[in-house]
Protein backbone atom coordinates (compact mmCIF):
# COMPACT_ATOMS: atom_id res chain seq x y z
CA UNK A 1 0.00 0.00 0.00
CA UNK A 2 1.39 3.71 -1.03
CA UNK A 3 1.97 5.33 1.91
CA UNK A 4 1.41 8.99 2.40
CA UNK A 5 4.00 11.34 2.57
CA UNK A 6 1.06 14.41 4.58
CA UNK A 7 -1.59 12.74 6.57
CA UNK A 8 -3.12 15.12 9.05
CA UNK A 9 -6.47 15.05 9.77
CA UNK A 10 -9.09 17.92 11.47
CA UNK A 11 -11.96 20.01 10.40
CA UNK A 12 -11.28 21.87 7.35
CA UNK A 13 -10.98 26.00 7.49
CA UNK A 14 -10.98 28.61 4.74
CA UNK A 15 -7.46 28.64 2.85
CA UNK A 16 -4.91 31.15 3.97
CA UNK A 17 -3.47 33.08 0.67
CA UNK A 18 -0.85 35.63 0.74
CA UNK A 19 0.07 37.62 -2.61
CA UNK A 20 3.00 36.59 -4.66
CA UNK A 21 3.88 35.75 -7.88
CA UNK A 22 2.59 33.22 -7.60
CA UNK A 23 -0.15 33.77 -4.21
CA UNK A 24 0.90 31.27 -1.88
CA UNK A 25 -1.70 29.06 -0.12
CA UNK A 26 -1.64 26.57 2.77
CA UNK A 27 -4.72 24.33 3.36
CA UNK A 28 -5.88 24.29 7.21
CA UNK A 29 -6.28 20.89 8.53
CA UNK A 30 -7.32 21.07 12.55
CA UNK A 31 -4.52 22.92 13.70
CA UNK A 32 -2.37 21.79 10.75
CA UNK A 33 -1.10 24.37 7.99
CA UNK A 34 -0.22 22.65 4.76
CA UNK A 35 1.76 24.64 2.27
CA UNK A 36 -0.13 23.94 -0.92
CA UNK A 37 1.92 25.56 -3.95
CA UNK A 38 4.75 22.99 -3.38
CA UNK A 39 2.60 19.88 -3.70
CA UNK A 40 1.30 20.90 -7.24
CA UNK A 41 2.03 17.44 -9.32
CA UNK A 42 1.20 15.38 -5.73
CA UNK A 43 -1.74 12.94 -5.01
CA UNK A 44 -4.34 13.98 -2.80
CA UNK A 45 -6.97 12.33 -1.14
CA UNK A 46 -9.77 14.18 0.81
CA UNK A 47 -11.66 11.89 3.14
CA UNK A 48 -15.24 13.14 4.88
CA UNK A 49 -16.28 11.44 7.85
CA UNK A 50 -19.59 12.22 8.59
CA UNK A 51 -18.60 15.24 11.38
CA UNK A 52 -19.30 18.73 11.23
CA UNK A 53 -18.78 20.84 13.94
CA UNK A 54 -19.67 24.52 14.61
CA UNK A 55 -16.94 26.87 13.62
CA UNK A 56 -18.51 28.92 16.79
CA UNK A 57 -19.91 26.53 19.63
CA UNK A 58 -17.99 23.26 18.28
CA UNK A 59 -21.44 21.67 18.71
CA UNK A 60 -22.09 18.82 16.49
CA UNK A 61 -24.53 19.25 13.70
CA UNK A 62 -25.91 17.32 10.74
CA UNK A 63 -25.37 20.44 8.18
CA UNK A 64 -23.37 23.88 7.77
CA UNK A 65 -25.28 26.66 7.66
CA UNK A 66 -23.42 29.93 6.02
CA UNK A 67 -19.73 27.84 5.56
CA UNK A 68 -19.45 26.23 8.81
CA UNK A 69 -22.30 27.21 11.52
CA UNK A 70 -25.19 25.02 13.43
CA UNK A 71 -28.33 26.40 12.97
CA UNK A 72 -28.49 27.90 16.29
CA UNK A 73 -25.54 29.96 16.07
CA UNK A 74 -26.70 30.97 12.11
CA UNK A 75 -30.10 32.10 14.20
CA UNK A 76 -28.60 34.30 16.35
CA UNK A 77 -24.96 35.22 14.98
CA UNK A 78 -24.23 39.20 13.40
CA UNK A 79 -21.98 37.22 11.10
CA UNK A 80 -24.93 34.74 9.37
CA UNK A 81 -27.23 38.24 8.89
CA UNK A 82 -28.87 38.62 6.03
CA UNK A 83 -26.97 41.86 5.85
CA UNK A 84 -23.32 40.12 5.19
CA UNK A 85 -24.60 39.46 1.78
CA UNK A 86 -26.87 42.48 1.43
CA UNK A 87 -24.76 44.81 3.06
CA UNK A 88 -26.84 47.88 2.04
CA UNK A 89 -29.68 46.11 4.73
CA UNK A 90 -27.03 46.88 7.36
CA UNK A 91 -29.16 47.67 10.37
CA UNK A 92 -26.50 48.59 12.97
CA UNK A 93 -27.90 52.36 13.01
CA UNK A 94 -31.23 51.33 14.15
CA UNK A 95 -30.03 49.88 17.49
CA UNK A 96 -31.01 46.24 16.23
CA UNK A 97 -27.85 44.58 15.11
CA UNK A 98 -27.62 40.83 16.68
CA UNK A 99 -24.71 41.99 18.41
CA UNK A 100 -23.95 45.28 18.49
CA UNK A 101 -20.18 44.94 19.49
CA UNK A 102 -19.39 42.64 16.81
CA UNK A 103 -20.81 45.14 14.37
CA UNK A 104 -18.58 47.86 15.72
CA UNK A 105 -15.45 45.83 14.82
CA UNK A 106 -16.93 44.40 11.05
CA UNK A 107 -19.55 46.81 10.18
CA UNK A 108 -18.82 50.52 11.52
CA UNK A 109 -15.08 50.18 10.25
CA UNK A 110 -13.58 51.40 7.03
CA UNK A 111 -14.64 49.64 3.77
CA UNK A 112 -12.83 49.54 0.30
CA UNK A 113 -15.26 49.49 -2.60
CA UNK A 114 -12.92 48.19 -5.44
CA UNK A 115 -13.57 46.66 -9.30
CA UNK A 116 -11.87 43.39 -9.70
CA UNK A 117 -11.26 41.47 -12.70
CA UNK A 118 -11.91 37.58 -11.75
CA UNK A 119 -14.29 36.37 -14.95
CA UNK A 120 -14.74 39.75 -16.34
CA UNK A 121 -15.54 43.22 -14.57
CA UNK A 122 -17.14 43.30 -11.21
CA UNK A 123 -17.38 45.72 -8.76
CA UNK A 124 -17.31 44.38 -4.89
CA UNK A 125 -16.77 45.87 -0.83
CA UNK A 126 -14.55 44.52 1.35
CA UNK A 127 -13.10 45.88 4.95
CA UNK A 128 -10.20 48.32 4.47
CA UNK A 129 -8.04 45.66 6.46
CA UNK A 130 -8.97 42.72 3.87
CA UNK A 131 -7.25 44.13 0.89
CA UNK A 132 -6.06 42.15 -1.19
CA UNK A 133 -6.89 39.15 0.37
CA UNK A 134 -11.31 39.49 -0.43
CA UNK A 135 -9.22 39.67 -4.06
CA UNK A 136 -7.51 36.27 -3.71
CA UNK A 137 -10.42 34.63 -2.43
CA UNK A 138 -12.32 35.81 -5.26
CA UNK A 139 -9.82 34.54 -7.90
CA UNK A 140 -9.36 38.06 -9.36
CA UNK A 141 -6.76 38.38 -11.91
CA UNK A 142 -6.55 42.27 -10.71
CA UNK A 143 -8.13 44.42 -8.81
CA UNK A 144 -8.04 48.57 -8.37
CA UNK A 145 -9.86 50.22 -5.02
CA UNK A 146 -12.25 52.68 -6.47
CA UNK A 147 -13.48 54.54 -2.96
CA UNK A 148 -13.15 54.13 0.70
CA UNK A 149 -16.15 54.57 2.61
CA UNK A 150 -17.17 54.86 6.49
CA UNK A 151 -19.66 51.93 7.29
CA UNK A 152 -20.30 48.65 5.67
CA UNK A 153 -23.82 49.87 4.99
CA UNK A 154 -22.77 52.95 2.91
CA UNK A 155 -20.20 50.73 1.32
CA UNK A 156 -23.26 48.62 0.03
CA UNK A 157 -25.42 51.39 -0.67
CA UNK A 158 -22.31 52.52 -3.00
CA UNK A 159 -22.46 49.38 -4.28
CA UNK A 160 -26.23 49.01 -5.47
CA UNK A 161 -25.33 52.16 -7.34
CA UNK A 162 -22.28 50.77 -9.58
CA UNK A 163 -23.93 47.61 -9.60
CA UNK A 164 -26.22 49.11 -12.09
CA UNK A 165 -23.87 49.56 -14.46
CA UNK A 166 -21.06 46.31 -13.70
CA UNK A 167 -21.55 42.71 -12.52
CA UNK A 168 -21.58 42.22 -8.76
CA UNK A 169 -20.34 38.58 -9.33
CA UNK A 170 -18.12 36.57 -10.07
CA UNK A 171 -18.55 33.77 -12.77
CA UNK A 172 -16.66 30.74 -11.30
CA UNK A 173 -16.58 28.60 -13.55
CA UNK A 174 -15.06 31.35 -15.94
CA UNK A 175 -12.81 32.10 -13.06
CA UNK A 176 -11.66 28.47 -12.75
CA UNK A 177 -10.16 28.15 -16.71
CA UNK A 178 -7.66 30.85 -16.72
CA UNK A 179 -8.67 32.54 -20.04
CA UNK A 180 -9.70 35.84 -18.31
CA UNK A 181 -9.28 38.30 -20.48
CA UNK A 182 -7.40 41.39 -19.11
CA UNK A 183 -8.80 44.91 -18.47
CA UNK A 184 -7.53 48.68 -18.06
CA UNK A 185 -9.00 48.77 -14.26
CA UNK A 186 -8.06 52.44 -14.25
CA UNK A 187 -9.90 53.34 -17.03
CA UNK A 188 -12.61 51.05 -15.81
CA UNK A 189 -12.45 53.11 -12.40
CA UNK A 190 -13.05 56.77 -14.23
CA UNK A 191 -15.36 55.36 -16.52
CA UNK A 192 -17.86 54.12 -13.49
CA UNK A 193 -17.15 57.12 -11.35
CA UNK A 194 -18.17 59.20 -13.58
CA UNK A 195 -21.31 57.18 -14.77
CA UNK A 196 -22.62 57.26 -10.98
CA UNK A 197 -21.04 60.65 -10.20
CA UNK A 198 -24.64 62.20 -9.45
CA UNK A 199 -25.82 59.48 -6.96
CA UNK A 200 -22.05 59.85 -5.13
CA UNK A 201 -22.75 63.04 -4.81
CA UNK A 202 -26.25 62.23 -3.56
CA UNK A 203 -24.92 59.75 -0.66
CA UNK A 204 -22.48 62.43 0.28
CA UNK A 205 -25.44 64.68 1.08
CA UNK A 206 -26.47 62.51 3.36
CA UNK A 207 -24.02 60.59 5.00
CA UNK A 208 -20.95 63.43 4.91
CA UNK A 209 -18.78 64.68 2.07
CA UNK A 210 -15.98 62.77 4.39
CA UNK A 211 -17.65 59.47 4.54
CA UNK A 212 -17.40 58.68 0.64
CA UNK A 213 -13.61 59.49 -0.66
CA UNK A 214 -11.89 58.89 -3.92
CA UNK A 215 -8.70 56.32 -4.19
CA UNK A 216 -6.16 57.01 -6.31
CA UNK A 217 -4.23 53.66 -5.84
CA UNK A 218 -2.70 51.74 -8.45
CA UNK A 219 -4.20 48.40 -8.60
CA UNK A 220 -2.75 44.87 -8.12
CA UNK A 221 -2.54 42.18 -10.48
CA UNK A 222 -2.18 38.64 -9.37
CA UNK A 223 -0.99 35.59 -10.57
CA UNK A 224 -1.50 31.82 -9.02
CA UNK A 225 -0.13 28.65 -9.12
CA UNK A 226 -1.92 26.27 -11.28
CA UNK A 227 0.07 24.13 -13.62
CA UNK A 228 -3.05 23.02 -16.00
CA UNK A 229 -6.28 24.84 -16.15
CA UNK A 230 -9.58 22.81 -16.72
CA UNK A 231 -11.32 22.75 -19.62
CA UNK A 232 -14.33 21.47 -18.67
CA UNK A 233 -15.10 22.23 -15.10
CA UNK A 234 -16.14 19.28 -13.12
CA UNK A 235 -17.01 19.76 -9.34
CA UNK A 236 -16.58 17.52 -6.26
CA UNK A 237 -18.97 17.74 -3.31
CA UNK A 238 -17.90 15.89 0.06
CA UNK A 239 -22.12 15.46 1.14
CA UNK A 240 -22.35 13.45 -2.01
CA UNK A 241 -19.18 11.80 -2.61
CA UNK A 242 -16.85 11.63 0.83
CA UNK A 243 -13.89 10.75 -1.02
CA UNK A 244 -12.51 12.92 -3.31
CA UNK A 245 -8.67 12.13 -4.61
CA UNK A 246 -6.69 12.99 -7.57
CA UNK A 247 -3.72 14.96 -8.98
CA UNK A 248 -3.37 18.61 -7.72
CA UNK A 249 -3.03 20.79 -11.00
CA UNK A 250 -3.39 24.41 -9.00
CA UNK A 251 -5.61 26.05 -6.60
CA UNK A 252 -6.96 29.31 -7.11
CA UNK A 253 -9.94 31.19 -5.19
CA UNK A 254 -11.00 29.23 -2.66
CA UNK A 255 -10.75 26.21 -5.04
CA UNK A 256 -8.79 23.28 -5.17
CA UNK A 257 -7.72 21.97 -9.08
CA UNK A 258 -6.99 18.49 -9.23
CA UNK A 259 -7.65 16.43 -12.52
CA UNK A 260 -10.40 14.63 -11.51
CA UNK A 261 -12.57 17.80 -10.84
CA UNK A 262 -12.74 21.26 -8.64
CA UNK A 263 -13.45 21.44 -5.14
CA UNK A 264 -14.32 25.02 -3.11
CA UNK A 265 -12.68 24.19 0.10
CA UNK A 266 -14.56 27.17 1.73
CA UNK A 267 -17.59 25.54 1.40
CA UNK A 268 -17.06 22.93 3.52
CA UNK A 269 -15.78 24.64 6.37
CA UNK A 270 -16.08 23.01 9.40
CA UNK A 271 -16.38 19.30 8.18
CA UNK A 272 -13.54 17.02 9.79
CA UNK A 273 -11.31 15.48 7.09
CA UNK A 274 -8.31 13.60 6.69
CA UNK A 275 -6.02 14.79 3.88
CA UNK A 276 -3.34 12.31 2.89
CA UNK A 277 -0.40 13.75 0.28
CA UNK A 278 0.86 10.77 -1.86
CA UNK A 279 3.84 10.84 -4.66
CA UNK A 280 1.78 8.57 -6.87
CA UNK A 281 -1.47 7.84 -7.72
CA UNK A 282 -2.58 5.03 -4.61
CA UNK A 283 -5.30 2.88 -4.54
CA UNK A 284 -8.67 4.37 -2.80
CA UNK A 285 -8.79 3.10 1.16
CA UNK A 286 -12.13 3.28 3.37
CA UNK A 287 -12.37 6.26 5.34
CA UNK A 288 -10.22 7.71 8.50
CA UNK A 289 -8.47 4.05 8.12
CA UNK A 290 -5.07 3.82 9.06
Amino acid sequence: MTTPVIDVQGPLRKMPAEPGKPVSYQMTVGDTRVPLNDLIGRELQLDFGGEIRCIHCDRLTKKSFSQGYCYPCFRKLAACDSCIVSPEKCHYYEGTCREPEWGETHCMVPHVVYLANSSGLKVGITRKTQVPTRWIDQGAIAAIPMLEVATRRLAGLVEVVCKAHVADRTNWRAMLKGDVEALDLEAERERLLETVRSELDELRVEHGEGAIRAVGDSGLDLAYPVEVWPSKIRTHNLDKTPQVAGRLEGVKGQYLILDSGVINIRKFTAYNVRLQVFEERPQTSDLFSS
